[in-house]
């Protein structure tokens, strides 16, 4: 296994629509399956990164994988645990009807923050690692990551669904001058 490089923002696979992915390659058997490879490369770039979710083209891999995991993060501390989980060809299928706004950040954008604002809820239909079918209700914090790594396979950054600019702000200009005054308005994210 190996850590891989990140697609910064500029990188043209970052505003590509990701190819699905072909579940009989996935599942095939043999010690040398590439995509499974490429799961467990991603899955040590994400930790390596100390990032909550990765997706494949920010690896520049043009295919809809997208993992996520999230335990006890200094830059998060409010934030129920996420499991290791790992999505293929994940789709929406539903979006709630309630929004909240967060501070998103992004291993793409590294060292920048913005606000959006995204539904509380969604339904994603998706594949596991091994093939079989998975339908996630997820709410709070997992909806807006699973919404923020969907979106990557769209060609899309958090930056695209902000609706104001002026709070895009650095990492440290953020802990600095926005994480107090938020603290009150609801939880940062990813």
């Amino acid at each position: 296994m190996s850590v891989l490089n990140i697609a910064r923002l500029g990188h043209p696979i970052l505003r590509e629509i990701a190819k699905p992915v072909d579940l009989k390659a996935l599942t095939a058997s043999g010690g040398d399956n590439e995509l499974q490879q490429l799961i467990d490369d991603m899955i040590d770039t994400m930790q390596e990164e100390d990032g909550v979710g990765i997706a494949a083209p920010q690896v520049a891999r043009s295919l809809q994988i997208i993992i996520v995991e999230y335990e006890e993060n200094e830059r998060y501390p409010s934030q129920d645990d996420i499991p290791l989980s790992v999505y293929v060809n994940p789709k929406i299928t539903h979006y709630g009807k309630e929004t909240a706004s967060f501070w998103e950040g992004c291993l793409s954008l590294k060292d920048l923050r913005g606000l959006v604002t995204r539904p509380q809820e969604v339904t994603v239909e998706a594949y596991s690692r091994e093939g079989k079918k998975m339908v996630v209700e997820a709410k709070g914090f997992l909806a807006v990551v699973l919404q923020h790594e969907i979106d990557h396979l769209l060609g899309k950054v958090f930056i695209d669904r902000m609706t104001d600019l002026t709070q895009l702000a650095w990492a440290k200009e953020w802990q600095t001058y926005w994480t107090e005054k938020e603290s009150d308005q609801g939880p940062e994210a990813i």
